[in-house]
């Protein structure tokens, strides 16, 4: 098939980047303003912690019904309440004054972002064959880079020109043009009239999900695939978590970079970051087309991402900025890869009509894994100010989630839901 007949699946994907590119930009404003903010309110490191728990447990609990109401309302409508709601919860936080005032904020956001990936996920297995759900899921995963990157150009700008508040409200505003542009473009591939038959066939291509009654949330938690999954969100995803709030943090203390030096060493590392994504579903679907199977090409992408993340142990001994950036850089960027293929793992065993729900109950699991590892970092940093113990563990955590994954999962395939 020609290119043309071809493409309209990748325009959806190019809306799910864009809505996590937005969804880490809004997240991330605070991660970039918190050196200032906890001058202007005089918070201590565990301050900072209980406001970034606060967003980790609403966000975990979120998670818990986040993706089984979007394979209720459907992808269109439940991706474009989720999106509207967490664009004002963003704006919000210009009306906090205080501690309290932050983790209200916080904890809205929370509610509200959760339902991003349940959504994009969910969306990646209407639009996308299996041999390329990695590769879609690695773009779009990338936004979540591109909101890291523009944070750091944009934020410092806003604050100093018009005041910490306005960065909150400016960057929210975004959610509207990507509302404008969802509702007005998205269908599923069945409903999409000006989609072309060829491409709806290629799409359709793989064997049809299993006929099953209607779907038990709770009979989910029977099937290996879902542990595996939420135990592999549960402990890399703090990891990520650590690294999005206490990055600047780390770059400010340990290096001495104010609010507009950081900004170099953060670009880099997510455009490293977003090239390791994109690079992760590349891989599979080469190794794939290269006639591997899904098991063998999944799982040693997964592999190779969890080794390479191993010399971040060093990052926070290292007394060269461009060698800690370098070493961080590789494990964000192994971490992307290793998203794109764990997200991927879902739809690769789960039915369409349960992947949003399975997406939403790993998504918990990764969250309260981010609320434990909000308050650690924040008691150790509190208690002695020493990055390493927190390094160590990342270094630790995705070795430890393949094993779990293999054991649960010795090998990846479709399973009927009923």
């Amino acid at each position: 098939m020609s290119s043309q007949l071809t493409r309209t699946r990748w325009v959806i994907c190019g809306l799910l980047f864009f809505a996590t590119t937005v969804n880490y930009l809004d997240r991330q404003v605070l991660s970039i303003l918190a050196p200032q903010l906890t001058k202007i309110f005089d918070w201590d490191e565990l301050d900072y912690g209980y406001i970034v728990f606060a967003f980790q447990l609403s966000y975990a609990v979120a998670f818990l019904w986040a993706g089984r109401l979007i394979d209720w309302l459907g992808t269109r409508v439940g991706y474009a309440w989720f999106v509207g709601l967490w664009g004002i919860a963003s704006a919000a936080h210009a009306l906090a004054s205080g501690f309290i005032g932050f983790v209200v904020a916080r904890t809205a956001l929370g509610l509200t972002e959760a339902g991003n990936f349940p959504a994009a996920i969910k969306t990646v297995s209407e639009w996308f064959p299996k041999k390329e759900r990695a590769l879609a899921t690695g773009i779009f995963n990338s936004g979540a880079m591109l909101g890291a990157i523009i944070a750091p150009l944009t934020v410092p700008f806003l604050y100093a020109a018009f005041g910490w508040r306005a960065a909150f409200i400016g960057l929210g505003l975004l959610n509207v043009i990507w509302l404008v542009w969802w509702l007005k473009i998205y269908r599923s591939p069945q409903e999409k009239h000006d989609l072309h038959p060829d491409e709806l066939a290629y799409i359709q291509g793989d064997p049809p999900d299993t006929p099953a009654e209607k779907l038990q949330w709770v009979h989910l938690f029977r099937y290996r695939g879902v542990w595996a999954f939420a135990i592999g969100k549960f402990l890399s995803d703090p990891i990520w978590w650590f690294f999005l709030f206490w990055l600047p943090k780390f770059l400010n203390q340990k290096h001495g970079l104010s609010l507009t030096a950081m900004g170099l060493p953060l670009i880099v590392i997510y455009c490293v970051s977003a090239m390791g994504s994109i690079g992760g579903g590349w891989l599979t679907a080469r190794l794939m087309s290269a006639g591997w199977g899904l098991n063998a090409a999944r799982k040693s992408v997964l592999l190779i991402a969890a080794l390479a993340v191993v010399p971040v142990v060093f990052a926070a001994k290292a007394d060269s900025l461009w060698l800690a950036v370098a070493l961080i850089s590789l494990a964000t960027a192994a971490h992307c890869a290793w998203m794109a293929n764990l997200y991927s793992l879902v739809s690769d065993i789960f039915p369409k009509k349960a992947v949003a729900s399975v997406t939403g109950i790993g998504g918990t699991l990764g969250s309260i894994g981010g609320m434990l590892i909000a308050l650690l970092a924040g008691w150790i940093l509190q208690t002695n100010g020493a990055y390493w113990p927190m390094f160590a563990i990342a270094g630790a955590a995705y070795i430890v989630a393949w094993v779990i994954i293999h054991l649960l999962v010795p090998k990846i395939q479709p399973v009927s839901i009923c």
